[in-house]
Order: structure tokens, then C-alpha cells, then sequence
């Protein structure tokens, strides 16, 4: 086995198994994709309503903000209507950690340090306890506690590694070792750097995500870059894109970010080459076309959408199917082979009839 392919191996069955709700992260098993969502969790039409299409769209684990002792009490109902496990997202307030468990919580997010006294942390985590609830202890750069930035002059890998293990040692202290850990920061080398130490220090299954990622654009960028780092290298066990967007971008850009490194199956890739002087068709619009037609169609192939029939043939022989284009008509190429020529205007639907009516 190939030096990294080992490493992968070695991170990722070595970490304890997490059950959350009907599904489980660490020692081995896939790696989950999560999201957040944006609606306010008291609605509970319109969270349900999210949820589900996120589902649809891939999600197999879910966070809610929990901000009141409404939106703690609307987790019932929500959890009635959705098929995976649901998380709740919980800042200063321990009695709000407690509700959400009260109320049906498959797992709970809290940052230790801003839930309080040592006597609230206990009371959140002896609930925990008696539901066999997992605890996400999260820990992010910009709370970075202020000796810690002293001791390392700044916020650095180390100190987040050094936070985050505190936080779990307090738990475990308190006789409790159902736990991820989640450290983010918006610095993706940081970040990178930070999951690096800790996977070495520690067997607990790791959240990963690049913090407050920022936009589209750039959130995917920075995601893509951080996320590749950190999962080629066999760590971590749940992962969340973080973008200023909706939350299904989220999920195409986690499941994307997955299947380029090998990690996850299912879903049809689409590949595109760049326009050049050759090209003859409208091919950005075409791969975009392309690109959306495929969603709702449960095949794990390659797609190629080539922008001329010169190089076009050759280049989709790597992809299961493709079509290439050319001066008002089009080819549409399997494993290489020519295997019909068509009108431009038709390139598009001969290609999901292919898919659609798909043989080996």
C-alpha cells in the first residue's frame, strides 16, 4: 500500500466510533457530510422544510442554531419530520443544551468555555450522559482563550490543539468520553496544520471545516484547499463546507470535495475542457447545462463535455460517456468511440437519454 494510502488508512480506522442518531462517524466508516441551517429554528414549516432538501440533495447530518428555549422546544417537532440525525448548536447558555437534549437532540454542539461555571458544564454533561448523547466540543480561533494566545504570542495551530484537548480532558474528567472535536479557524494553513497535531494526540472522530470560508467564490476555494489538506492526509471523520450562501452549495461542494479525493461514491462527475480558438458551441453554457441536467440522476460515471470534435474524442476516453461539439452538430462519445453524430440542439437531450436508459 501506497505511503499515503496507508496514512488515510491509519487515521481514519483508528478513531473511536460515534453513534448520532442513526448514523455513525470514526473507525473507518464514511465520512458524513453536515450542514447548517439559516432559517430560525422556531419555524418549524420552514426548517422541516430546508431539512428536507437538504436531505435530498445529500445531507446525512443536520445543525440547528438553538438561540431560545422556543427553538429548543420546536426540536421535537422538526426531529417528527426529518429522516437524519439532528444537531443542536449551543452557545452560553447550558440550560438551552439541556432543553435540546430534553427535547430530542441526537447530538449537541457547545464550546465549553462559554457555557460557564464548572457546575454548568457538569449539569450539561450528566444529561448527556443519561441519553447517551454525544457532545461536539468546538473550538475556534477567533475565541481562542487570551493565555493561550499569550503563550504561543499569537493564535496558532498549537494553541487551538492545546484549547481543544483541555476542553475534552474537562469532560472526560467529568467521567464523560462521548465526544468529536471540531477546531476551526478561518486561516486554512492554520487549520490544516492544527488538525495535523491533533490527530496525533488524540482517537476522537474530528469535525473538519474551514471557518467563516466566505463566499461562493472563495469559501470553495479556501474549503477545497484546507478540506483537501487536511482529509489526503486520512483525518477527519464529518465534514462541513462553511459558505456565506445557501446551504445546498454546501452539500454539492462537500460531495464534490469528497469524490475528488476518493472518498466518497455515487453521483455522476461532469469534466469540461477550457474554451479555446477551436471552440465552436456555446461550451460554458453546454458543461453548465450539463452540469445541472445530471443532479437527479443516481449513476456514479464521468461525464465529458468537449468544446470541438478534433481533440474531443480522445479527450473523453478516460470518461464513462461525453459529447463534443462542433459547427452546428455534435458527437456523443462512449469509452472513446464515436457512436452518433447529432444537431447542436440535441447534443443535450441525446445525452440524458443515453444516462437515463444507462447499460454497462
Amino acid at each position: 500500500m501506497p505511503d499515503k494510502e496507508r496514512e488515510r488508512e491509519m487515521h481514519r480506522t483508528q478513531t473511536k466510533v460515534i453513534q448520532i442518531g442513526n448514523q455513525v462517524i470514526g473507525g473507518g466508516n464514511p465520512i458524513l457530510i453536515q450542514s447548517m441551517t439559516n432559517t430560525k429554528t422556531e419555524d418549524v414549516r420552514q426548517t422541516v422544510k430546508q431539512i428536507l432538501e437538504l436531505e435530498a440533495a445529500g445531507c446525512q447530518i443536520i445543525r440547528c442554531a438553538v438561540p431560545t428555549m422556543e427553538a429548543a422546544e420546536a426540536l421535537k417537532e422538526i426531529k417528527k419530520q426529518i429522516h437524519i440525525p439532528l444537531v443542536a448548536d449551543i452557545h452560553f447558555d447550558y440550560r438551552l443544551a439541556i432543553a435540546a437534549m430534553e427535547n430530542g437532540a441526537d447530538k449537541i454542539r457547545i464550546n465549553p468555555g462559554n457555557i460557564g461555571s464548572r457546575d454548568r458544564i457538569q449539569a450539561v454533561v450528566d444529561c448527556a450522559r443519561e441519553r447517551n448523547i454525544p457532545i461536539r466540543v468546538g473550538v475556534n480561533s477567533g475565541s481562542l482563550e487570551k493565555e493561550l494566545v499569550e503563550k504561543y504570542h499569537g493564535v496558532t495551530a498549537e494553541g487551538l490543539v492545546e484549547s481543544a484537548l483541555d476542553k475534552t480532558r474537562l469532560i472526560e474528567d467529568m467521567g464523560y468520553d462521548n465526544l468529536v472535536i471540531s477546531i476551526k479557524s478561518s486561516d486554512v494553513m492554520m487549520c490544516a496544520k492544527a488538525h495535523t497535531l491533533i490527530a496525533e494526540k488524540t482517537n476522537y472522530p474530528l469535525h473538519v471545516g474551514i471557518t467563516e470560508a466566505g463566499t461562493l467564490y472563495s469559501g470553495n476555494i479556501k474549503s477545497a484547499v484546507g478540506l483537501g489538506i487536511i482529509l489526503s492526509q486520512g483525518i477527519g471523520d464529518t465534514i462541513r463546507v462553511s459558505l456565506t450562501g445557501a446551504p445546498l452549495e454546501e452539500i454539492r461542494s462537500a460531495k464534490r470535495i469528497l469524490k475528488t479525493l476518493g472518498l466518497y461514491q455515487g453521483g455522476i462527475e461532469v469534466v469540461s475542457c477550457p474554451t479555446c480558438g477551436r471552440t465552436r458551441i456555446d461550451l460554458i453554457g453546454l458543461a453548465n447545462q450539463v452540469e445541472k441536467m445530471v443532479e437527479d440522476i443516481p449513476l456514479d460515471l464521468k461525464v465529458a463535455v468537449m468544446g470541438c470534435v478534433v481533440n474531443g474524442p480522445g479527450e473523453a476516453k478516460e470518461a464513462d460517456i461525453g459529447i463534443a461539439g462542433g459547427v452546428g452538430t455534435g458527437l456523443l462519445i462512449k469509452k472513446g468511440e464515436v457512436i452518433k453524430k447529432v444537431p447542436e440542439e440535441e447534443l443535450l437531450t441525446c445525452l440524458r437519454e443515453e444516462l437515463l436508459h444507462w447499460e454497462e
